[in-house]
């Protein structure tokens, strides 16, 4: 397994200086989102190369479930945008939420993404998606979070089953899946998530926690997450690509990449 980070946590204001800052840190592994404006894809791809950086995956959020139809077929389309990208850039994995019925965020949990009508929508929606990534051969890779529809390993198994697609696997973060009152019950909940998921994983997440209920906000090292165990299962379920640190910053890198190798290089 690799460091990996997610773009956006070093900030420059050119590409050329901002990947100069990322290989500073010795991480050659990045969780990218493609910018709407210049430089262009091959720039891109050019300045990736020539400092040895893989671009591990590619961001492709959107809320599936959101209230608002049209909302959600923008993110369609700007899904199809991404994945357009992903041989360019030499990647065949973008990451997904699931969303969230809150017309303001598709980060803060609402009653009703419980509903039939919520899963119902989430499944029509990722039949679009998976349309897409078939088209383009690329991978979706969905991220169980608390406050999504998709909620735990066991709604996120029961989607991979339903939709039998090659096209669509698992990003997994252990700082994302404690629902209220859990946190006691890390070591079993962690179990349970890779014995569910752990053939289906694509990327690999690193953040921490101090609050069961709501998704991880904290640096990698400085929460309660049991990353010896959460990093063991990883190792245990095949998985040796990156793993993105992200909800830290500029600041936190030092610590928490040296935190993260030493953890792998541990196992």
């Amino acid at each position: 397994m690799h460091v990996g980070l997610m773009e956006g946590t070093i900030r420059r204001k050119t590409l050329i200086e901002n990947l100069n800052a990322v290989v500073e840190h010795g991480v050659h592994h990045l969780q990218y989102h493609v910018p709407a404006s210049a430089p262009s894809v091959a720039e891109i791809r050019e300045e990736m190369d020539t400092r040895q950086i893989t671009i591990a995956a590619l961001s492709g959020t959107y809320n599936m479930i959101d209230p608002d139809v049209e909302k959600r077929h923008a993110g369609l389309q700007m899904l199809r945008s991404v994945a357009e990208k992903c041989a360019a850039l030499d990647t065949s994995v973008i990451t997904l939420c699931t969303g969230s019925r809150d017309p303001q965020s598709m980060w803060r949990a609402h009653p009703d993404n419980n509903t039939p009508e919520a899963w119902r929508d989430l499944v029509e929606s990722m039949k679009q998606a998976l349309a897409v990534a078939a088209e383009y051969d690329v991978v979706l890779a969905l991220e169980p979070e608390v406050a999504n529809v998709i909620d735990s390993a066991q709604k996120a198994r029961r989607l991979l089953d339903e939709m039998q697609s090659p096209y669509l696997k698992v990003c997994i973060d252990g700082a994302n899946i404690f629902h209220k009152g859990e946190l006691p019950k890390m070591r079993e909940i962690l179990d349970e998530a890779f014995a569910l998921l752990g053939e289906d994983i694509a990327l690999a997440h690193a953040k921490d926690l101090d609050t069961d209920g709501q998704a991880g906000h904290l640096a990698a090292g400085t929460g309660l997450l049991d990353y010896d165990q959460y990093l063991g299962l990883l190792k245990e379920s095949g998985y040796d690509g990156a793993v993105v640190l992200h909800g830290l910053s500029e600041e936190q890198v030092p610590f928490c990449t040296g935190f993260l190798r030493e953890k792998i290089a541990a196992l």
